[in-house]
């Protein structure tokens, strides 16, 4: 495969290609989103593109982190939490603090970008911790030790008020962290890559394809979005996978956990539908 229709697949399972109700946020759209609309605490809610999906590992509730700011999604119901912001990368670290980062709604008192910031009441309120004005982080994560986020550079710490600069050798377009080991995984146009060392030096991970995002769901656990739109998992933290029996379709936003009956959850957006499955995707649920 050519670099080019590489780097092509991978945006378009990003959904930075194509069209649809969930678009890709342009330049000009994301240094300004749009105030919340009237219906916000309804179904109705016009959101335009989301950028993370994940449960709150305390309430059970799934959040959206969307171009219109966070939402918690319940019952098939939203609930718009907080002020509205670009929210380009959100986490949940192990012990439930929120971290986001993108660009200030008007009116919002937030620095443009807004650095990283962080929540420690589920997102009603924000506080800038650091590289205010600064830092775009397009993709988040933390694990037990670390946060990492690439804002065009590849950015470790422990707190996320101080940075060291890492090398990678591919811009990443999504990374997760294994909650108990640390392990990092970053999705990139040359492959999945893999660093057990808080992104010191990085080894390629062998998939079945080139993937768009990964999850941890456990220690073990991967979830993965294959660029031709099938879900894979891998319960040997990436030596083997298995590939759902049909495609679900592209896949724009990737959470994973474990359900207390120890199934593996995958959430999923694919267009304008938010999606559950707890069998690889060979069935989904909708949840929107």
């Amino acid at each position: 495969m050519d670099p080019l229709t590489r780097r092509s697949l991978l945006l378009g399972g990003l959904g930075l290609l194509g069209t649809g109700a969930l678009v890709a946020c342009s330049p000009q759209a994301e240094s300004s989103p749009p105030p919340p609309s009237d219906d916000a605490g309804g179904a109705g809610t016009a959101i335009t593109h989301v950028h993370a999906i994940t449960r709150d590992a305390a309430t059970g509730t799934v959040l959206l982190a969307t171009h219109e700011g966070l939402f918690r999604l319940q019952d098939r119901e939203l609930t718009q939490v907080g002020p509205a912001v670009d929210l380009m990368g959100f986490t949940v670290t192990p012990e439930g603090r929120y971290l986001a980062s993108g660009h200030p709604g008007a009116g919002t008192d937030l620095p443009e970008p807004v650095g990283l910031i962080g929540s420690t009441d589920r997102g009603e309120t924000w506080e800038v911790l650091s590289r205010g004005g600064e830092s775009d982080f397009h993709t988040l994560a933390a694990g037990p030790d670390s946060v990492l986020g690439f804002d065009g550079q590849l950015r470790v710490g422990t707190d996320g008020r101080s940075w060291e600069i890492r090398e990678i050798p591919s811009a990443p377009a999504s990374l997760a962290i294994a909650p108990g080991t640390g392990t990092v995984l970053a999705t990139t146009e040359d492959g999945v890559l893999r660093s057990d060392d808080d992104g010191a030096t990085w080894d390629a991970l062998d998939t079945p394809q080139l993937m768009s995002r990964v999850a941890w769901a456990d220690d073990r656990t991967i979830v993965g979005a294959g660029i031709d739109g099938h879900l894979l998992t891998s319960r040997d933290a990436g030596r083997t996978w298995t590939a759902g029996a049909e495609p679900v379709g592209e896949i724009t936003a990737l959470g994973a956990g474990t359900t207390e009956d120890g199934e593996i959850e995958a959430l999923l957006v694919v267009g304008t539908d938010v999606l559950r499955t707890t069998d690889g995707g060979n069935s989904t649920e909708s949840l929107l």
